[in-house]
């Protein structure tokens, strides 16, 4: 173990006998629960500077925040430990055995930050074990910092197993991506704030169209294939939703208590309506109505049916055909839009925590690690931990409590569906882990 080369005060440093809890609300018979090393740098460290040879890849989705990401990676590497050999892997995981690759400085990422996407170029799918632990032997190096979603994640803990089976001396490090905050443990993904920041503009601009005719309906559909975050949140900022529907809350249109119903509810107080529709949402009556196969993309995810269009021409048939009542309907669809911006001041920061806190845990010779914020405290996680289960939004919760009383809307389920899906998100957290 070498003594600390990082440019830090010895205040800062972190005891490997630091942990953060993943539980802080407790009942006096719980048991001790999960806990997971703090995250930050260590007096000693693993690697000495001059041997360190680090790449960086980015996979997966957009998300405003990734370049941030990869700036902070390559300066905290730089500036805090020396490290001048940094490569680039372009194009995601195929990057590594399609020798496809940036040599990284400072200079080279001193204003990669203030665009969106990502610099090394993204891709879904292509991840090979073998020819990615290869390449990365072949090549001599020794950190490999992976950003990415769940997938993409999944894939990492691959790569930390096979480097580990060959005996290889190399930390593997993940940075969890996703704009659908749906990483498990964590409290929350980079670039959601910014996603949800930007969904606004879509939600105003509905309502001032709906609320300037008569029987105004809009619609706004957001990102979010198996969490209803982006909509949740968004709809609790705005203030201006009427209704917000997620994958995790299945609704119906007709019947007491029904879309249609309480649609028709709010034109006749409010003469306009505005509904916040999360794209994966009502997928099973869509492939009902579409007669349609489950498909999926290239990185096993399942392709969602376009519930948008669907719901539109659906509330439109009901009020012309049904009803006998003419209704003004306005679709918007931003969703590449809230994903491929700059991320904003907060998300800037966030992203640089957590780019520096993969450095400092992959410098101090822990690998196989993911990083985020738990309880507000940065920690060091175990990727398995993370790629087990999903974040999904709880029916049973204070935040979709809060959404209900701040919108009116139905719930569209009964006590024992919601009891059910509490049980289900609770099987999930069971396991002690302390490791890194």
């Amino acid at each position: 173990m070498q003594l600390s080369s990082c440019k830090c005060f010895r205040e800062t440093f972190v005891k490997s006998e630091d942990f953060v809890a993943q539980k802080i609300v407790v009942t006096k018979d719980s048991s001790r629960g999960v806990h997971f090393r703090r995250a930050g740098p260590r007096e000693k460290v693993y690697f000495k500077s001059d041997e360190v040879r680090a790449c960086v890849v980015t996979c997966g989705g957009l998300c405003p925040g990734i370049n941030t990401v990869v700036r902070e990676i390559v300066c905290g590497l730089n500036y805090m430990y020396g490290v001048n050999d940094i490569l680039g892997i372009e194009g995601g995981y195929r990057g590594f055995y399609s020798k496809n690759t940036l040599k990284l400085t400072p200079k080279v990422v001193n204003n990669i930050h203030k665009h969106g996407g990502t610099f090394l170029r993204t891709s879904r799918g292509g991840h090979d074990t073998n020819k990615i632990v290869d390449n990365i032997q072949d090549r001599g190096i020794n950190q490999v910092y992976i950003i990415g979603g769940d997938g993409t994640q999944r894939g990492a803990a691959l790569i930390y197993q096979e480097v580990a089976e060959r005996g290889l001396q190399v930390a593997v490090a993940g940075i969890p991506k996703t704009i659908d905050n749906d990483v498990a443990v964590i409290d929350k993904s980079f670039g959601f704030d910014t996603a949800v920041e930007e969904a606004q503009r879509a939600i105003n601009a509905a309502h001032v169209e709906v609320e300037s005719v008569d029987n105004g309906v809009g619609i706004v559909k957001l990102m979010g294939r198996y969490s209803g975050f982006i909509a949740t949140i968004a709809t609790l900022a705005s203030r201006d939703v009427d209704c917000c529907l997620i994958p995790e809350s299945p609704f119906y249109l007709e019947g007491t208590g029904g879309l249609f119903e309480f649609i028709e509810q709010r034109l006749k107080e409010n003469g306009h309506v505005v509904i916040v529709l999360a794209e994966g949402a009502g997928q099973d009556y869509v492939a009902q109505d579409m007669h349609a196969f489950e498909e999926k993309d290239a990185s096993g995810n399942r392709l969602l049916l376009d519930v948008g269009p669907w719901l539109s021409q659906k509330i439109k048939n009901h009020f012309t055909k049904v009803q006998k009542m003419a209704i003004n309907m306005k679709y918007i669809d931003p969703t590449y839009m809230i994903r491929a911006i700059p991320s904003n001041a907060s998300d800037n920061v966030y992203c640089t925590l957590l780019a520096q806190s993969a450095v400092h845990g992959a410098m101090a010779g822990y690998t196989g690690f993911t990083v985020g914020p738990v309880n507000s405290r940065h920690a060091y996680i175990p990727i398995s931990r993370v790629t087990e289960t999903q974040n999904t939004v709880k029916l049973t919760g204070r935040m979709w409590a809060r959404l209900l009383a701040s919108t009116n809307q139905p719930s569209f389920v009964t006590d024992n569906e919601a009891l059910n899906g509490e049980k289900a998100a609770g099987i999930n957290n069971v396991e002690i882990s302390t490791q890194s």
